[in-house]
């Protein structure tokens, strides 16, 4: 109805102008916007962002460790329970022993692992974080006789049981060094059994009311596989920091493969990392192919060289092998060089470049790896620091799971655990945002810190940041009251084009500008020939109004068919469930609805040259423009007057599918619309089929700002947009 209502007071029109608005390209062409080329994925080139100064690299490092955190749900930190760990089943050593550990990262969620530490040693000694990456159940894993043979032959191994359990020997070599090695299961192996770690189906966990990791509402909500494994690492950090004999201004961490990605990012985010050495998976190339290697939003802007320079300038190694690695001395590693040289800390920085090997963390990246710690948590030991043999222990002897301590099993495993674990995670992020909203008599920087940071990540420009645009005049056509004048809207900074349109009446006096945002694109603005009512009275009062075919729209498509469907990247086949996990996509390109934001925030910056006294609104009155106009307004700080939106009553999580042009990762996490309205705030914003309104009427009297916010229905909002 309330559509119905919008369309029929647009309709009318008082001139007609053209029969049908005309392109800006010819026929056949599309806009010379970078946007359009492919898609960019996990193997795509990501080089690292060099910075001038120690001041650059602090607010860089500073977005890098945001980015990471929001992109897998953990910003604001989520609620930290106890951890009920369990230390249990020593086997006793001549120089170590080996513990068996469990502990709740979430209530009812377990991360299970081995504790290996010193004997005969004095405390309390430095403690290295060992994720473990893809090797299928590393910590039972057994590459078998034949495979062991052919390691310690190439040179890569120097004994059998190493080489027939490089993880094993990693942490047992540890210990005798005089370091705890905590040796933690990636989700869904060895005895982390409650949740698979790459599930073949996932549709069946995909309702509004009920969901799992791989749905439309968990990535609303920025719940992923990669946020629950950097949990994990997060309160395998904590636990460790209970354990009486750990020294917690000395915690390192090293993995390969999937394991150096956990490194590179718990370094990055948490800063009781002391020294970090991730292996065989930072480079400017392939970025982890795995469900828990990825997250949306993460690696926009940013790629692996970024996330291990995030340590800076604590200590940091490197190993490169014959993998995607292989050009790391050349590619990323000196830009590295030059991060930690402008630090001052040019030592504290480790590669070494075994490529004649394949993908592996062997005995000869091992070595590099003990005098890495060796140096920096000042072990006083000989180096090389070389291993001796060891004894394999069995999967019976490590497994935490006995008569005495049983594994969950029911309700705590499998479809069941993953909807409650979400439904958790769900309840507890709801529960901080609602604390960060302002109650009467508070001040708003809370929620500016929290939810305003977040919006101002996933949409990833400011006004202050569009660089100079240009309009390109195309076409021109006048009837003697309205004169209609296309053209390419250029941000070359970014190699953005959008065709766009300005219309002018022919009143001498000018009142400013108003930006006019529609569901399909600028051709909206004529009806049979006519400029539709509303714009036409603001033309003849003297107004400026500037429209655009946003990305998606009118000339951006091969065919006058709307967009029902944003492009998407799967891994591999992309035939099962985890290989067609968003994350792929959102992970490295923006979505439909921010490439649009950024397109508005074009259109003001553009308005900005047209009206110098900053006279500039800015409408969007359907489900489409009205979204899109909030993003836009919430950051473009002073320059929108007056802001006229009605958002048809669209929320985001009504959205039930990935490829929805409106999707947004993490939208409903951080609020919804009523979270981007909030951000508008003290700003003026007339507003119309809002669903959800406490929170946005909190912020704007906290700003002061209550009397610039209104709450009208679709007639009251014509009413506001006839009163400009």
């Amino acid at each position: 109805m309330r559509r119905n209502i919008v369309f029929l007071l647009l309709a009318c029109g008082t001139s007609r102008i053209v029969a049908q608005i005309p392109r800006v390209f010819p026929a056949g062409d599309l806009p010379a916007d970078a946007r359009l080329s492919e898609l960019r994925t996990l193997n795509s080139y990501f080089p690292f962002t060099a910075v001038r100064n120690e001041e650059q690299w602090q607010q860089r490092q500073m977005e890098i460790k945001r980015r990471i955190l929001i992109s897998q749900g953990l910003w604001p930190e989520p609620t930290k329970t106890n951890l009920q760990a369990a230390v249990h089943g020593r086997v006793e050593h001549d120089d170590y022993t080996v513990e068996c550990v469990y502990f709740q990262s979430i209530p009812g969620h377990y991360v299970t692992g081995s504790l290996y530490r010193p004997k005969g040693k004095q405390g309390p000694f430095p403690a290295v974080l060992c994720p473990h990456g893809h090797w299928r159940n590393a910590r039972f894993y057994d590459a078998g006789d034949t495979a062991a043979r052919r390691s310690v032959a190439s040179g890569a191994e120097r004994f059998l049981n190493a080489a027939r359990n490089h993880i094993q020997a990693r942490c047992v070599q540890l210990a005798r060094m005089g370091c705890i090695a905590l040796f933690y299961d990636m989700t869904g192996n060895c005895d982390s059994i409650q949740i698979g770690h790459r599930p073949e189906r996932s549709d069946h966990l995909d309702t509004p009311e009920h969901w799992g990791f791989l749905s439309v509402q968990a990535e609303l909500r920025l719940q992923n596989m990669m946020g629950l494994q950097t949990w994990n690492s997060v309160r395998a950090i904590d636990f460790l920091s209970e354990l009486s004999d750990v020294d917690t201004k000395r915690i390192g961490v090293t993995g390969a493969s999937g394991g150096g990605t956990q490194s590179m990012i718990i370094a990055a985010i948490d800063d009781r990392v002391t020294a970090a050495m991730p292996c065989v998976m930072v480079s400017t190339a392939m970025q982890g192919g795995c469900t828990c290697e990825n997250a949306p939003l993460m690696r926009i802007g940013q790629g692996n060289i970024d996330i291990a320079a995030a340590v800076a300038p604590r200590p940091l190694g490197l190993t490169a092998a014959d993998d995607w690695t292989k050009e790391l001395e050349t590619k990323g590693y000196p830009a590295l060089q030059n991060l930690y040289a402008m630090l001052g800390y040019e030592d504290r920085l480790t590669a070494v470049f075994h490529t004649h090997f394949p993908h592996n963390y062997n005995h000869v990246n091992r070595t590099v790896m003990y005098s890495f710690f060796n140096r920096h948590f000042k072990l006083g030991l000989n180096e090389p620091v070389l291993e001796s043999d060891f004894e394999l222990l069995s999967k019976e002897q490590l497994s935490v799971w006995n008569d005495q301590h049983l594994a969950p099993s029911g309700s705590d495993v499998g479809d069941a655990h993953e909807i409650s674990l979400l439904g958790l995670a769900t309840e507890d992020s709801d529960e901080q945002l609602a604390s960060v909203v302002p109650r009467s008599g508070q001040s708003p920087e809370r929620f500016q810190n929290v939810v305003g940071a977040a919006w101002a990540t996933i949409l990833d420009r400011r006004l202050d940041q569009v660089g100079e645009i240009e309009f390109s005049h195309t076409k021109e056509v006048a009837d003697g009251e309205f004169a209609l004048t296309l053209g390419q809207l250029n941000h070359a900074a970014m190699s953005e084009q959008l065709p766009a349109m300005k219309l002018r009446g022919k009143s001498k006096s000018q009142k400013g500008v108003v930006i006019w945002l529609t569901e399909t694109g600028k051709s909206d603005l004529i009806k049979d020939g006519k400029v539709i009512m509303p714009v036409a009275k603001l033309l003849e009062k003297g107004y400026t109004v500037l429209s655009a075919d946003l990305s998606g729209q009118g000339e951006f498509l091969a065919s006058d068919v709307p967009l029902e469907a944003q492009r998407m990247w799967y891994q591999q086949d992309g035939n099962s469930g985890w290989k067609r996990f968003a994350g792929y996509t959102y992970g490295y390109n923006h979505s439909m609805f921010v490439k649009r934001t950024h397109d508005v925030l074009s259109l003001i910056k553009y308005a900005t040259t047209l009206s110098r006294q900053q006279n500039i609104h800015l409408v969007g009155l359907d489900r489409t423009a009205g979204p899109i106009a909030l993003a836009a307004r919430s950051q473009a700080a002073d320059a929108v007057n007056t802001t006229i939106v009605d958002l048809a009553g669209f929320q985001f999580r009504g959205i039930t599918s990935h490829d929805d042009p409106m999707f947004v990762s993490g939208a409903v996490k951080y609020l919804d619309v009523t979270g981007l309205l909030s951000l508008c705030a003290p700003y003026d914003i007339s507003i119309a089929g809002l669903q959800k309104k406490s929170v946005a009427t909190r912020v704007f009297a906290a700003t002061n700002a209550s009397a610039k916010l209104h709450l009208v229905d679709s007639r009251a909002l014509m009413l506001a947009l006839e009163q400009l």
